[in-house]
Order: structure tokens, then sequence, then C-alpha cells
């Protein structure tokens, strides 16, 4: 006992001087530098094939873009000798080759990627915009559920496809004839996985909590209720542009798709098909840029979908 107590004696009583108070340093404390997009940004750069697919995404899409209004190369410009068909990729042939009617693969190529992009950008736009509101009233205004459940389970119980092949012999085979095929019954899908996530934040403790000290309306969805759809809106966005990509695809493989004299992917791998054995690359280098596209898009969209969930961030 004496040990211990010699023991205490011996602790230096400077340790036990109490700390003054300080006012700023206090309200520091509490003060967090979070920053909901530096987090998403930051956590999505830590991955290396999110980079490098973005890069790629950039670089194929300007390229896209932009060829088309540099180039002087027609991509629907026959060649009247013979000799200039169906030429194979190498030097003096284009660097994709020719196609049956002398064509140069590599501006068909380029000017079909950005006919593709196009529509599957606008398709994105209109989807993920109509979804979000549909959603988002679905959720909120308690008398829409019934309406909106009913209506969500007759459209999407009809297959799609019958529903693109329909409306694609109804109306003129064109651009905006995919566009209101893909969504006619795409934004569906959004709007019920919005409807979903509005209702667990709409009845979280702390956006009740908030109402009741009164916060506004503004900042609880800024806040409260943004953050949690962001990542839903870049996943259905980043999913439906390849989706839409392939639809067109298919329209065109049957026939349905954009006219023959607009050049897309589609129908250039619909071309390409039908001579497959004969000259592979009139299928294989559309095919390879249409894939290139598609899982680029797929890739990056779940990356930043799951870079942008605050649960996240650390």
């Amino acid at each position: 006992m004496s040990d211990r107590l010699d023991s205490i004696d011996r602790i230096d009583p400077a340790l036990f001087t109490p700390a003054p108070f300080d006012a700023a340093e206090a309200e520091r404390s509490g003060y967090s530098r979070y920053s909901y997009w530096r987090s998403t940004i930051r956590t999505f750069f830590k991955s290396p094939l999110a980079i490098a697919l973005l890069a790629l995404i950039t670089i194929l899409t300007a390229f896209s873009f932009l060829y088309p209004l540099l180039s002087r190369t027609d991509p629907n410009a026959v060649a009247l000798e013979t000799a200039r068909w169906n030429l194979k990729p190498g030097a003096g042939n284009g660097v994709f080759g020719t196609d049956g009617l002398g064509r140069d693969m590599w501006a068909r190529s380029w000017h079909g990627a950005r006919t593709s992009l196009l529509l599957g950008f606008v398709i994105a736009f209109i989807d993920v915009g109509i979804g979000m509101i549909a959603g988002a009233l679905w959720g909120y205004v308690r008398r829409l559920d019934r309406i909106m459940t009913e209506l969500y389970n007759v459209l999407t119980n009809i297959p799609q496809t019958v529903v693109l092949i329909l409306l694609s012999y109804i109306l003129r085979p064109g651009f905006w004839t995919i566009v209101i095929a893909l969504c006619s019954t795409g934004w569906l899908s959004i709007a019920r996985f919005v409807r979903n996530k509005v209702i667990t934040i709409r009845d979280a403790e702390y956006n009740v909590a908030s109402r009741c000290l009164g916060t506004p309306l503004s900042r609880i969805i800024a806040k409260n209720v943004l953050p949690y759809l962001v990542s839903i809106v870049i996943m259905e966005a980043a999913l439906t542009i390849p989706y839409s990509i392939g639809a067109e695809v298919f329209l065109g493989f049957i026939g349905l798709g954009l006219p023959l004299d607009t050049v897309s992917l589609g129908n250039l791998v619909n071309l390409g098909k039908n001579n497959f054995f004969l000259y592979p690359h009139q299928l294989l280098w559309p095919t390879a840029v249409l894939a290139t596209i598609t899982v680029s898009f797929y890739i990056v969209g779940n990356k930043f979908a799951d870079a942008s969930d605050p649960r996240n961030h650390v």
C-alpha cells in the first residue's frame, strides 16, 4: 500500500493542469469539411480501371463526333472501280478496309458510332428524366401509388421486344421512331427504383427530424435525398446508353432499324453479317467499336455508381 502511495506521489502534477476553454476551437471540433462531390470523385479515381475506361470513353466519344466534322471522306461514297470493293485492311485500302461497294469502313464505323452514341444519349436523357420525375411523385404522393403500381405491372408484363417491333412497323423507320419505341416503357424501371428509394428516404428518422426542426425542403432534398439518388441515376443512365445502342443493333439486324442510307453501328453489323465468312473485317471492326463503347460505359457507370454512394465515402 505504501509503495502505491509513493508511485502516486511521483506523478508530475503538471499532467493534470486543466486545459483552457477556447470557443473557436470548440466550434471547430464539431465542424466537418466533408464534400459529397469531392468524396465521390476521390473514390472514383482510386480505381485505375475506371480512369483508363473513362479516358477511353472520352477519346472514343470525342473522336466519333469530331471525325465526321473534320474528315472529307463520304461514308456513302460508292467506288466505281470493282477493284476497290471488299478490300481487306492494309496500306492503301483504308484502316478498316472497304465494304461490298467500296465504301471506306473506317469512315463508316465512326459515322455510325456518332449516330449510335447520339441515339443512346438522347434515350438516356429522356428515360432518366421521365423516370426521376415519375418516381419522385410515385414515392411522395401516396394517392398515386396504386395507379402507378397498376400501370407498372401492366406495361412491364408486355415484352419490350414486342413493343419495339410493333412501333417500328406502325411508325416510319427512323431516329425518333427508335427513341419513341425505347422510351415508351424504358422509364418505368427507373421510376420504380427511384420510388423505392424515395419511400425509404422520406420516412427516415433524420428527414423527420429535419422537417420538425423547420429545415427548408430544398435543403432536405439537396442534403438528405439527392446524394442517395445520384448513384441510381448514374447507374441507370450508364446502362441505358449501351442498351439503347444494342436495341438499335437488334432492330437493324431484323430490318426494322434506321434506314439503310443512315450510317449506324446497327446497319454496319447488319450488312457485315451477310459477308462474314468471305470478308470478316466488315463485321469485326464495327462490332469491336460497338463492344468497346458498350462495355466501357457499363463498367464506368458501375464504378461511378459505387463511388457516388455515400456509404462508400470514408
